[in-house]
């Protein structure tokens, strides 16, 4: 199984394949039907305080991944959900908003999943 991310901005594709967005607010100025979205796992992402405190700063990348994998670690229900959902789905699109697209949550976020996968 492939876990692919992008920006939920960027053109929906077939190469996509099952689409679900990961982030905890939806995007601003994307209608749900251009979205065209499987899912939204919103209970995975990081909380509001940890969300604000990142604000996307590199400076913070390598501290933000430590404490976002720390909170994940207290979310094995949720994560578990996400694994039951796209299991048997290749491939699969996490979306999120941000625009830095090297310092996501969303990267952390594949890479938990991958592993308990």
């Amino acid at each position: 199984m492939s876990i692919n991310l992008k920006r939920i901005y960027d053109d929906p594709a077939k190469e996509d394949g099952a689409r679900y967005l990961v982030d905890r607010l939806w995007p601003r100025g994307v209608s749900k039907e251009d979205a065209q979205l499987d899912g939204w796992f919103k209970k995975v992402t990081p909380s509001d305080d940890l969300r604000k405190w990142f604000g996307h700063d590199p400076e913070k990348w390598d501290e933000f991944q430590t404490a976002y994998k720390e909170e994940l670690s207290k979310k094995e229900e949720e994560l578990n959900n996400v694994i039951s959902t796209i299991e048997g789905k290749d491939p699969v699109t996490f979306l999120f908003g941000a625009k830095d697209t090297d310092h996501t949550h969303a990267i952390v976020l594949k890479e938990i999943v991958e592993q308990k996968m």
